[in-house]
């Protein structure tokens, strides 16, 4: 049964600008706010906030703190760059809360949802937090950094967590706690897909994303990898600019990025994809039901316990970027592939907490 809620809500939605998974799951979360009859304010920075402003062109904007998370050319030296990082971090995530308190009062702002950004919270509105990940995963200081992720979560009135709760699941120890303090709900996967029955156009689907330098190392790699490949390549690269370009080389057709409408129909025209395994693609190949192959970026604990999770699970298998070459994907099958789900969300029933 659907609510009746009499005055339009204004509610503020801000993804953390980490590749570009956190800002593309909130796209279903902003067309389920505007299905609802709020009005979303998107605010984010860098190239998360410029998809959004893309796929969204008609939404106000605002822009934040950047969080200045670098990658290390080395996977090996990520979490020393990130411990690096983190007095701009703090920083950050201090000037986001007053930042996000000002903006209450002149955005007349009446609840938040946070994916992933630690500093927009605030006491006087209803205020949501959105993660797979309750345990961070970074190795010898993961019992640390999850402890200090959970600290953040519970200053928030919800937490949801794009996953079920049971088994079969998607995010495994990541989204799942033993001992459970934090006020949790388990939302089912996210994603912006949607499956069609469309006649196949290429053989393999390359898509990048992730921030620097990574993504650039990966595409050179790739791009020396896919000259042994025959059969029709689309390779995009997940570089959000102003204007969409393509250009055709041999079998390979390249884009700079795509929206999503684009996406999801290349996703259905592809036989088979190859990607990061962050957790926003594994949703978006679960809900399509996709054969892919995965390469975790190096050095980013979660998305390395992921590719480790599918491929013992049969589902799904992974080279690391050094290993990887071209001749692998023949592993691909072998595996099952992901399932697909139907996840039906109960956006009703999630957006009362705006309305106590």
């Amino acid at each position: 049964m659907s609510i009746e809620y009499t005055a339009n809500k204004t509610i503020l939605i801000t993804p953390l600008n980490w590749g570009l998974g956190h800002a593309t799951r909130c796209i279903p979360i902003i067309k389920a706010l505007q299905d609802n009859n709020y009005i979303p304010i998107i605010a984010s920075d860098g190239i998360a906030l410029a998809l959004l402003q893309k796929e969204f062109p008609y939404i106000q904007t605002l822009e934040l703190p950047s969080y200045h998370i670098e990658y290390a050319k080395n996977g090996k030296n990520f979490k020393w760059k990130l411990i690096k990082s983190l007095p701009k971090m703090i920083t950050a995530i201090l000037d986001e809360k007053k930042i996000v308190n000002s903006w209450i009062k002149k955005y007349d702002i009446d609840g938040i949802i946070s994916d992933n950004r630690l500093g927009v919270f605030s006491k006087k509105v209803p205020s949501v937090f959105i993660t797979h990940q309750l345990n961070v995963m970074t190795g010898n200081t993961t019992k640390f950094t999850s402890k200090c992720h959970q600290y953040f979560i519970r200053k928030y009135n919800e937490c949801w967590i794009p996953d079920t709760d049971g088994d079969p699941n998607l995010t495994g120890n990541l989204g799942h706690l033993k001992n459970n303090e934090l006020n949790l709900k388990y939302i089912g996967p996210l994603s912006r897909m949607r499956k069609k029955d469309t006649p196949k156009q290429y053989d393999l689907m390359i898509i990048l994303s992730g921030p620097e330098p990574q993504r650039t190392l990966l595409e050179e790699k790739l791009q020396k990898e896919i000259t042994r490949y025959r059969g029709e390549i689309v390779f995009v690269k997940g570089v959000v600019e102003k204007t969409q370009t393509k250009q055709q080389i041999k079998n390979v057709t390249y884009y700079n990025f795509m929206n999503t409408k684009q996406l999801e129909q290349t996703f259905n025209e592809s036989d088979l994809v190859l990607c990061r395994s962050g957790y926003t693609t594994v949703m978006d190949l679960a809900k399509l039901g996709k054969k892919a192959f995965f390469i975790p970026t190096p050095g980013q604990y979660e998305q390395e316990y992921l590719a480790i999770k599918l491929q013992e699970e049969q589902l799904v298998p992974y080279a690391t970027q050094n290993d990887f070459t071209i001749e692998d994907l023949s592993k691909v099958k072998s595996f099952k592939g992901l399932s697909q789900f139907e996840n039906k969300i109960d956006w009703d029933s999630l957006f009362t907490v705006f309305e106590k």
